[in-house]
């Protein structure tokens, strides 16, 4: 196959980029019970962006749910009043759930974002990791993989040009319309947000879209042919897959004390890991057991700064990434508490990562 040749910067002219997602957790406490009022939730996450922001992360993404636990069914919303708030971060989804979104409204939204901020507006688009929007918008789940083949290639065809004539299964037919408006960058940025399957790692290679793997439990090794398998269908589709970045995105916290980080991410990591292992018909996990993912091998990014740069290096290692991700978004966790992490994350972590990385790009090159 013909390679489609690239403009974008190669993988190792690329600065290493740190963020956060947020899925805006509701702040009910799954071990007391307690509620946070939603107002002040809100307040506290634009507060956390802000800082996201002025500590120089480079994204802040909001992932799309549709549940009592969760403020974010609409992500976009949050992110334009983001973009009136902040001056260089990127701002994303993580993710939008495409299956059952008309992608002509999500090109139009994002389009909008991106005026308002200025070029900052990125799509990661995935499946979701809930089902609770396929019934509430009318979607059937047998055809759970289509719709998402089919919305996400429409999808990446409205930023080609701005009048379209398309037809699908699943949407009425597009005959010559203009989708507007336009955003400012000549390509919205769209990445497909990947749980583990080599099907979706595939499906993003043969559009040459960036991935984003999900890595919440498991040793990394065991992730690397994801990303091998991704490279060798991006080439096999006729992509360079050294212009093309990929992420990891997965959990933590930070403090100043190790055992502190620990102590507050853990026992709601397992409160929420058991709420959902009840629904999905998982065994129930101990504390104990989840607290090993913290160590080097595991997936949890959870410790001081200096422990949190060792993890995301050795994760470079393996897989040679391009982007990390954070999910830092527990609201029972005291709000001093979640800004003083997101300034050890921006501050600290996030510079140390980027010299290292870009020392190691320096080197493969000579």
């Amino acid at each position: 196959m013909t390679k489609t040749q690239s403009t974008a910067p190669s993988n190792h002219e690329r600065p290493f980029e740190l963020g956060l997602y947020n899925f805006v957790d509701s702040g009910t406490n799954p071990i007391t019970g307690e509620k946070k009022n939603p107002v002040e939730t809100m307040q506290n996450v634009m507060e956390t962006i802000e800082l996201a922001d002025q500590t120089g992360l480079d994204v802040f993404a909001i992932g799309e749910h549709h549940r009592a636990e969760y403020l974010s069914s609409a992500p976009v919303v949050i992110l334009a009043a983001a973009a009136a708030r902040t001056k260089n971060i990127r701002l994303s989804t993580a993710v939008t759930v495409l299956s059952s979104e008309d992608p002509v409204r999500v090109f139009q939204s994002f389009a909008t974002l991106d005026l308002l901020s200025g070029g900052r507006a990125e799509i990661m688009a995935g499946r979701g990791s809930f089902i609770e929007s396929f019934p509430l918008f009318g979607y059937d789940l047998k055809d759970y993989d289509g719709l998402f083949d089919e919305k996400l290639r429409l999808l990446a065809q409205l930023r080609e040009t701005e009048k379209i004539t398309w037809s699908g299964r699943f949407r009425a037919p597009l005959d010559n319309l203009g989708i507007y408006p336009r955003p400012v960058q000549e390509k919205l940025p769209i990445w497909v947000a990947v749980g583990g399957t080599p099907k979706s790692a595939i499906r993003a290679a043969s559009m040459g879209l960036p991935m984003a793997l999900a890595i919440i439990g498991g040793m990394p090794e065991r992730f690397a042919p994801f990303f091998d398998l991704y490279r060798e269908s991006s080439e096999d589709y006729g992509f360079e897959p050294r212009h093309i970045p990929l992420s990891v995105n997965s959990h933590g916290f930070i403090a100043d004390v190790s055992q502190d980080a620990v102590d507050e991410f853990y026992p709601y990591a397992t409160a929420m890991m058991n709420k959902i292992g009840r629904e999905r018909g998982w065994g129930p996990a101990t504390r104990q057991q989840l607290e090993t993912q913290r160590f080097l091998r595991g997936s949890d990014f959870v410790g001081t700064p200096d422990e949190i740069i060792e993890k995301i290096l050795f994760q470079h290692e393996i897989f040679n990434h391009q982007r990390f991700l954070m999910y830092m978004g527990n609201n029972t966790i005291e709000h001093k508490k979640m800004m003083r992490a997101i300034e050890l994350f921006g501050t600290k972590v996030a510079p140390a990562v980027r010299k290292e990385v870009a020392n190691r790009n320096a080197a493969d090159v000579l």
